[in-house]
């Protein structure tokens, strides 16, 4: 054939520019999600702009580098010459009052106490060093957590055998308590390769069996939800029953722990009509539920339900963390005009209690420094691979913002000490850890954490916009003194989102301990002040100088503003039979545990 005559060789056709920076974006995130091991989850991104920031603040602020050069080198000084007069720590030489790691009488000796106060001396100047003028608040929040974790894992109480404590245990027990530690260490290994415990690591507590075990049927399930509905223990029962959204991050049975710190219990003994949610624990099946699912099939469909089972009754509805956030929002979208669809299925609300939860989240707290976009992106990346966050991963976020207590301290009386970690109900909650959905999880950090939607009522339901400022009912809000998750100034932000009556209380405790706070637990107190329609705006230090201090549990005053709320009419008690929905509490859906 010559050449005049041959066929042209074929020209491959460019594909259309999305698909090639679709294809693009998707080899990326999987090189990003294979590799976010080696980076512990967290987005070197987010990290490297942080050290930028300050790097460049400080070579920048020359007069204030050549005073922290000052007084490192006086600390050198004076610890040269402390090495030979110092002979003793003084008590809370530490600057946190729940620091506990040199209390003991072991760390006040020479040379222990000289080597403490070195430490301590080193965490007072890196937390000067870490917050220079004209750093962004974020990349200064990262780089002090950052300063923390390095200097909380080479603190001295980490150090083993050179461990004062360590050493007197050792040698007071012969070895057993590392023996016993190692034990621990090992069964945990077991545990994550999915295999059974070896060792009787003491008291186990098992949903249904130990905790969870308040009596009770299912009477309503979707994909997503569990619906128990309480055996009543009163012979009267108050005519409008309670609804707990509790969040999907851990699971349900926090408020339905041991029978003595059990609110469910609590509550069904002070003559209510109790349901809870139990949540679906998902897998790579449920990777495409979203926040719009969690809201139909977790609230409305739950109280369709309800409306069913206790026709013509409002409903007191309770959320609990992040289910108090999903309260939030359904309650915004039944309230603005036109609703939702099929609204004449629910029952209406009588009032709304927030458990912690947040509304606002510009200022989120210790869980705002691991969330930004390059963070969130690389969170996606990671779901993409299995279609959820792991348990593990989710465990590993909060154990990274406390990694003193939950990490390090945690290590030191569990693998040196041989020491339990886990002696009580709340502890092995707290171990049952579930998986977030990747489309839902993505959607919760985006529409609320990053972008705030809620709060500037661009949250959509239902391709409409909700606002919280449509809300009426009365609320019972509770914030906890010392909250990591939802810090109580940010919940109190729910004032400036609604003109509602507002009953805020403040309880001692943190996130789960001031809930779960019974009465006749030692200890505890709150605070309490209203706000009324109509009132002036009091900033968070101004209502706790104002709000009026009790001691004891602030569940009592709960139950009594509960009652307040509703028409005041008592039923008799609504009686659950064996034949009565679908199976017996705890349902199935507690039971779904998960490795990895």
């Amino acid at each position: 054939m010559s050449r005049a005559t041959a066929p042209a060789p074929a020209c491959p056709i460019a594909p259309p520019a999305e698909e090639a920076r679709a294809r693009a974006e998707a080899l990326d995130g999987l090189l990003h999600a294979q590799a976010a091991e080696l980076w512990g989850g967290l987005s070197p991104i987010t990290l490297a702009l942080a050290a930028t920031d300050w790097a460049l603040h400080l070579a920048t602020q020359p007069a204030q580098t050549s005073r922290l050069v000052s007084e490192a080198l006086g600390m050198a000084t004076h610890s040269a010459r402390a090495a030979l007069t110092q002979s003793h720590l003084p008590r809370g030489a530490s600057e946190r009052p729940d620091d506990q790691r040199f209390q003991a009488d072991a760390w006040q000796a020479w040379p222990y106490a000289w080597i403490v106060r070195n430490y301590l001396d080193a965490e007072r100047w890196w937390r000067d060093a870490t917050h220079r003028r004209g750093m962004t608040a974020h990349h200064r929040d990262v780089v002090a957590m950052f300063a923390r974790q390095w200097l909380d894992m080479l603190s001295p109480a980490n150090a083993g055998l050179a461990n004062p404590e360590v050493l007197a245990r050792t040698l007071e027990r012969r070895g057993d308590n590392l023996l016993e530690g190692w034990a621990h260490a090992f069964d945990d290994w077991r545990r994550r390769q999915g295999l059974a415990q070896m060792f009787d690591h003491g008291q186990r507590f098992e949903p249904g069996v130990d905790v969870a075990v308040s009596p009770g049927r299912v009477v309503h399930r979707n994909h997503l939800v569990e619906l128990i509905q309480y055996r009543p223990t009163t012979p009267a029962v108050h005519a409008e029953p309670v609804f707990i959204v509790p969040s999907w991050i851990m699971k349900y049975y926090i408020l339905d722990l041991s029978p003595h710190d059990s609110m469910v219990r609590w509550l069904v003994n002070q003559g209510h009509t109790v349901f809870m949610l139990s949540w679906l624990n998902p897998d790579e099946s449920d990777a495409l539920l979203d926040m719009d699912d969690y809201l139909q099939l977790g609230v409305f469909d739950a109280l369709a339900a309800i409306g069913r089972r206790v026709p013509g009754e409002a409903v007191h509805a309770v959320g609990y963390c992040l289910g108090g956030t999903l309260l939030a929002i359904a309650s915004a979208a039944l309230a603005r005009p036109g609703r939702v669809a099929d609204v004449e299925a629910l029952p209406p609300l009588a009032s709304l209690s927030f458990l912690a939860a947040e509304t606002d989240f510009t200022e989120p707290g210790e869980m705002g420094v691991l969330i930004d976009e390059s963070q969130v992106a690389l969170l996606e990346e990671m779901m993409a691979e299995r279609g959820y966050l792991t348990g593990r991963q989710m465990a590993a976020s909060f154990q990274f913002l406390h990694s003193r207590e939950l990490i390090w301290s945690a290590t030191l009386r569990e693998l040196w000490m041989g020491e339990p970690l886990r002696p009580n109900d709340l502890m092995a909650w707290n171990a049952d850890t579930t998986r977030m959905p990747a489309a839902m999880h993505s959607q919760y950090l985006r529409r609320l954490y990053l972008h705030n939607e809620l709060a500037e009522s661009r949250y959509c339901v239902e391709s409409r916009p909700v606002s919280l400022d449509d809300v009426h009912q009365p609320m019972f809000v509770v914030g906890t003194e010392k909250d990591h998750v939802a810090p109580w100034r940010s919940v109190y932000k729910l004032h400036q989102l609604t003109d509602a009556e507002i009953t805020f209380v403040l309880t001692s405790g943190g996130h789960n301990a001031g809930i779960v706070s019974e009465p006749g637990h030692a200890g505890r107190r709150w605070r309490d002040a209203v706000r009324r329609p109509g009132d002036p705006w009091l900033s968070p230090d101004e209502w706790e100088a104002a709000a009026k201090l009790h001691e004891g549990s602030w569940w009592t005053a709960w139950d009594t503003w509960i009652k307040a709320k509703g028409s005041g009419r008592e039923v008799s008690a609504r009686q659950l039979t064996g034949r009565d929905g679908l199976c017996g509490a705890p349902g199935a859906y507690v039971h779904q545990r998960c490795e990895d």
